[in-house]
């Protein structure tokens, strides 16, 4: 299964939640990050968490969603905003995806440096929580409009 997780910025959010859900599958899910108005950067302290909790990062960078909608992209099974609702921030909206859900968290890469170290373990620990959630369902089986509900509660964990 692939998916893609999509923010305004793709440097904090969707990058934990694309390595979470990549290396906690067990190969099941494959999962995918881009942002909408990329900041170029995948923020330092995400790399700091992701390496401390040993997930690879070498491979992670900021993108546009722009790359998975051309030719040769691979096809998106479920797809995840996870833009939060402070400073009325833009979630980006992807057409033609089977599966679309929104799993709001405030953007940690907003927080002043003093309070980073706060701000990205409470969005690892949200986005970490869903993950392990969605992981723990039986997707191969699960029809469609089963699959959506569930990952629309698990939103809200």
């Amino acid at each position: 299964m692939n998916i893609l997780v999509l923010c305004t910025g793709n440097s904090a959010r969707s990058i934990l939640l694309e390595s979470i859900m990549t290396h906690r599958s067990g190969g099941r899910v494959t999962a995918f990050s881009a942002g909408s108005k990329p900041a170029g950067r995948v923020h330092p302290q995400a790399v700091r968490l992701l390496d401390a909790n040993d997930y690879p990062t070498d491979q992670l960078r900021s993108k546009s969603w722009d790359e998975f909608g051309a030719d040769g992209a691979p096809k998106m099974d479920v797809v995840i905003t996870v833009c939060g609702s402070a400073a009325a921030q833009e979630c980006p909206y992807w057409p033609g995806a089977p599966i679309r859900v929104h799993w709001g968290v405030e953007d940690p890469a907003a927080a002043a440096e003093p309070d980073w170290d706060t701000a990205f373990t409470t969005a690892y620990d949200q986005l970490h929580r869903r993950a392990m959630a969605f992981l723990a369902l039986d997707i191969a089986h699960m029809p469609q409009a089963t699959l959506t509900k569930e990952l629309t509660q698990i939103g809200t964990l």
